[in-house]
């Protein structure tokens, strides 16, 4: 009997001393896990959306403004999933039951990240929603800001869009202190100065009672809204610019040729950023992404194309540096050369003797082949690359292309074969595998106009002051100057190619250019457009002291000097009446 007794006793003894062990386990190793869990049985977490800091223009034109919106959320633990609690919840909000259970099953249980059910609610829905989420636990209104482009396509690629975390950015660092759901910025400015612009997001911890009402607000901390930045665009030159391209596919950019400051930049076609403002559409995401046009893409410093005839500058500029000709060296144009083949120049019947002057302003091509053969590849090549032709620009958006600038050098690495004499005649009147982008079109004609300084396009009105990305070629002011004046030629002189770009505002330089798409033997009026040439414009103003370029590139647009030079009138005009207004 005391034998029993002892072991009871000792059974005893054993099961008290596991529920010890188990309580201090319970308490002390994962006290403070089930501490949080307990809290968070009646404290709930909510983020306060930072606004993002606003974008305006160089004149202090707001470019986009934070809109207030309302989404319907739940926390998912909190929300009954009796069918009669869901089809009453859907009733008002205007779901299908089954819509409300997928939603819910998306979060894992045990997450008190709310989901969203519903997004941009009227405020009159708002109400009715408020007014009844007694009978709902867990249902709650979040406030969201929206971000609204004022000025909708017309600056597209330059705002760029807004859009959620991807699965890399989730990873990555600098993006650990933002909501999962937040909207950051994906393209284009909102994107390259996103950290600044997007703030830092508040949080407010309330409490709630057993069916998820707010009892009382346990702390609070401000979101930090974010920072605002100016630009150097000009919205006025910019809407011009985009109204003359509508309709076109092409790229203008527009810049200050003294301190590189974009003052326009318009692809086309665009899209409408306002779509991705609160998450695009899968429809209106689809048309986007399959438009045979290809709306994302911004011509202005992605596309690369032959320059046609505004090459002829740097082939002007590199024969008279290397003292190839001067300008009184004359060549006679018959309408073409034989080189190999025949090369001819654009007006058949030939421009007769021209000099260098004539040349640039007729744009004779015969003259440009003579010059060009004597020159060789690459020297022409050593020049084009002074210009900062072949690189990157190194304007702050994302994806810029480099073009191309053929060389011995440069066939004999890439296509593993030599250079052929046509092909530097090709390449003097900038066709053949040389190939340039608008904005490098654009930075070349500044370089040409300034004294021969290479600044580096940018659109940060921040970067304005001081020599941002200055870089100095070496040529003669002697050389620039005769080349200046041949292109006002182009646009003054009765014979000028640019003559349509005359303008009783300013006077205006310029040089042409025409590239064409396939050979002339297949070209008529009747054509299919993507047959025709494409059109190149570049310009400046005014004469002295100038204070604009502009480089306007229209794809299959016929002549630069019928369907460019018109719209590089229109938009250098439109500067000059905003200075002056």
């Amino acid at each position: 009997m005391e034998k029993r007794i002892f072991i009871i006793i000792n059974i005893i003894i054993f099961v008290f001393f596991i529920f010890i062990l188990k309580l201090w386990y319970l308490q002390v190793i994962k006290g403070a896990e089930y501490k949080k869990i307990a809290e968070q049985n009646r404290l709930r977490a909510i983020q306060i959306p930072a606004p993002r800091g606003i974008i305006y223009d160089s004149n202090n034109n707001a470019l986009v403004r934070n809109i207030p919106s309302f989404d319907i959320s739940a926390v998912r633990d909190d929300v009954p999933r009796d069918p009669g609690t869901l089809s009453a919840l859907g009733n008002l909000l205007g779901l299908a039951t089954e819509d409300i259970e997928e939603r819910l099953d998306r979060i894992p249980l045990n997450t008190l990240e709310p989901v969203k059910l519903k997004q941009n609610v009227p405020l009159k829905e708002v109400a009715r929603v408020e007014a009844r989420t007694i009978d709902f636990p867990g249902l709650q209104v979040d406030v969201v800001v929206g971000r609204e482009y004022i000025y909708g396509n017309i600056n597209s690629h330059i705002m760029g869009y807004l859009g959620r975390l991807t699965l890399e950015q989730v990873k990555d660092s600098d993006f650990r202190d933002v909501p999962r759901k937040a909207f950051i910025g994906q393209m284009g400015i909102e994107k390259i100065f996103d950290k600044n612009l997007r703030g830092v997001a508040g949080k407010k911890i309330i409490e709630v009672d057993a069916i998820g009402r707010a009892i009382r607000v346990v702390s609070l901390q401000q979101p930090v809204k974010g920072k605002d930045i100016k630009l150097t665009i000009d919205i006025e030159v910019q809407s011009e610019a985009a109204n003359a391209l509508k309709d076109k596919t092409g790229a203008i950019v527009a810049l200050n040729p003294n301190t590189g400051g974009v003052l326009a930049l318009v692809s086309s076609p665009s899209f409408d950023p306002n779509l991705f403002g609160r998450g695009i559409a899968y429809r209106d995401w689809e048309k986007l992404i399959t438009d045979p046009q290809n709306p994302l893409l911004n011509r202005a410093i992605q596309s690369q194309y032959p320059p046609g005839s505004v090459f002829k500058i740097i082939t002007a500029l590199a024969a008279l540096e290397e003292g190839i000709i001067t300008d009184k060296t004359r060549v006679t144009c018959t309408g073409a050369v034989f080189e190999g083949r025949l090369f001819r120049c654009w007006k058949k019947a030939g421009h007769g003797n021209v000099d260098l002057h004539r040349a640039l302003v007729e744009s004779c091509d015969v003259y440009f082949y003579d010059i060009g053969k004597k020159l060789g590849i690459d020297r022409i090549a050593d020049y084009a690359k002074a210009f900062w032709l072949g690189k990157p620009t190194g304007i702050e958006l994302n994806s810029e292309k480099h073009g191309i600038v053929p060389s011995t050098s440069w066939k004999r690495r890439t296509k593993n074969q030599r250079w052929f004499p046509g092909e530097t005649l090709n390449t003097a009147i900038g066709q053949g595998y040389l190939s340039v982008t608008p904005i490098q079109a654009a930075q070349m004609m500044a370089a040409v106009v300034n004294g021969g300084i290479i600044y580096r396009p940018h659109i940060l009105k921040e970067s304005d002051s001081g020599d941002y990305g200055k870089n100095v070629i070496r040529i003669k002011r002697k050389t620039l100057e005769l080349i200046k004046k041949s292109l006002l030629g182009v646009v003054s002189e009765k014979k000028g190619t640019g003559l349509m770009a005359h303008s009783d505002l300013v006077r205006i330089g310029g040089k042409t250019g025409t590239v064409q798409v396939v050979g002339r033997k297949k070209v008529s009026k009747n054509s299919l457009k993507k047959y025709r040439d494409h059109a190149w414009f570049i310009a400046f103003a005014p004469e002295k002291n100038p204070e604009i370029v502009i480089a306007v590139f229209i794809e299959h647009g016929g002549h630069g000097s019928t369907a460019a030079a018109p719209i590089a009138k229109k938009v250098i005009e439109t500067f000059y009446k905003g200075r002056n207004s």
